[in-house]
């Protein structure tokens, strides 16, 4: 049953992990759909409910941290794509700039250019006209988020330039807005496409002038040396996914099954020189028993951005995991991330491998109280995966900081015939790590179950300054 709409009517749709927010905006007869991920069923869905066509696909900029599902979604609507004329996107689309305006039912949506983030970022405010006279809402994409602002440092050597612009940005084209205007972010806290996301995933332009930390800066140089220094580094997969954006991905119902393959078709695949293996269970179950050079990624953790930062691209994927259901799940979220060449998943899982004969390796797994002790034997090497931000707040005395995905290039730093235990802040990041030290030829390999929170619960922290 339709659900009546008589003004603007928002719904947000978040994905943890990437923590991305895309939102529907319906009106009367029609609605739009702003920043859509790539699996667009949610939002036909909820135009089903509505009983209304989407009619407008609205995109803040070409993102980075995810695949988007504008193409997908523009096929099986017939909606018009609006995209930022300085993304110079391929696709059929309506370039939006400065000045432009377009209606919606009772709604004008006016774009202002918001450079900074990525130089083709855009805002969409909306004013909706059975309300008022002035913008109620505006679509800030990542130049403005509760909390924070987008980060300026994605392109190489531009960094200081793209910060000044998103300083102008911020000044002429958002703070110009009304205090009462509804600000509408496309993500969240836990995103990388910022620093200190708030966890309030709607705001509005007068909180965020009177709160945001970014927006207390104002003078130019002093915003440029905040934005350009100590962020949060950014994975591989972001320039990967600004492309593709740009251009538009394929549909995810383009795709079939991920197939299932038996012990001895996963094994002969594992051998063809284009492909890497993917374990996808919880790492208690990786260390315990994984294939030999595998990758682990927990689909508990944070699997998109992970998977996309250390998978190569250019290769097939297999996943392993004991419980087939969560196959489906797993090639989704690695597609979200542009990882769409997903080969199949292994029959039986684990039992069905070593039931075969195929040989497995192993990640012990330590307790905080296990760490601790063995930690007090001379040459035990503790290398604490956690960004240097994260490093800085607090760590065990004697740790080497690396972060998880840098040791695909700097295990070279560490003695491979060294005891080496992997410590993260629960156990995540340094199965990750793990599983990339075992690659390179460390075997004996620790993972710090419960990471340094585990072990700050435990009071090992106390006692490891004591001893220092």
């Amino acid at each position: 049953m339709a659900v009546p709409v008589i003004a603007m009517y928002i719904q947000q749709f978040f994905i943890p992990g990437i923590a991305h927010s895309s939102y529907l905006i319906a009106g009367e007869t029609q609605c739009a759909v702003v920043d859509p991920a790539r699996d667009v069923n949610r939002y036909l869905a909820a135009a089903k409910d509505l009983g209304l066509p989407i009619t407008h696909i609205l995109e803040t900029h070409l993102h980075a941290d995810f695949v988007s599902g504008h193409i997908e979604l523009a096929e099986r609507t017939g909606a018009a794509i609006y995209a930022p004329a300085e993304g110079h996107c391929t696709f059929p689309h309506e370039p939006v700039r400065t000045g432009t305006t377009f209606a919606m039912d009772r709604m004008t949506f006016s774009v202002s250019d918001t450079p900074g983030h990525t130089p083709d970022c855009v805002i969409y405010a909306v004013t909706d006209h059975a309300r008022g006279q002035g913008p109620a809402a505006v679509f800030t994409g990542d130049t403005l988020f509760v909390g924070d602002v987008g980060r300026p440092d994605l392109f190489p050597g531009r960094a200081k330039e793209l910060a000044h612009q998103l300083f102008e940005s911020l000044e002429h084209a958002v703070l110009s807005l009304p205090d009462d205007c509804l600000v509408y972010p496309a993500h969240g806290a836990g995103s990388l496409c910022g620093r200190a996301m708030g966890a309030m995933r709607v705001s509005t332009i007068g909180y965020e002038r009177a709160n945001n930390p970014a927006l207390q800066i104002r003078d130019p140089d002093t915003f440029i040396a905040a934005l350009t220094s100590h962020m949060p580094p950014a994975p591989d997969h972001f320039s990967r996914c600004s492309e593709i954006n740009r251009h538009g991905a394929p549909a995810l119902g383009a795709f079939p099954p991920v197939p299932g393959l038996p012990p001895n078709a996963f094994h002969e695949k594992m051998q063809d020189g284009k492909t890497v293996v993917l374990g996808i269970r919880n790492y208690a179950g990786f260390g315990g028993l994984h294939i030999p050079g595998s990758y682990h990624v927990d689909i508990g953790s944070n699997f998109s951005t992970f998977a996309g930062w250390v998978i190569p691209p250019d290769r097939d994927i297999l996943l392993v995991t004991d419980n087939p259901l969560l196959v489906t799940d797993a090639a989704v979220m690695l597609r979200r991330v542009g990882l769409d060449r997903i080969a199949g998943y292994l029959e039986g899982g684990t039992h069905a491998w070593v039931t075969a004969g195929y040989a497995a390796d192993h990640v012990h797994q330590l307790s905080p109280a296990e760490v601790h002790a063995m930690l007090q034997r001379p040459g035990v090497v503790l290398v604490d995966v956690r960004s240097p931000e994260e490093f800085a707040e607090g760590h065990v005395p004697g740790a080497v900081n690396i972060l998880a995905m840098d040791l695909r290039t700097r295990h070279a730093e560490l003695d491979p015939a060294a005891p080496v235990i992997v410590m993260c802040r629960t156990g995540h990041r340094s199965s990750l790590a793990s599983s990339i030290l075992k690659q390179h030829g460390f075997t004996d390999v620790y993972n710090a179950a419960g990471g340094i929170t585990g072990y700050i619960a435990g009071g090992f922290m106390r006692e490891a300054r004591e001893v220092t």
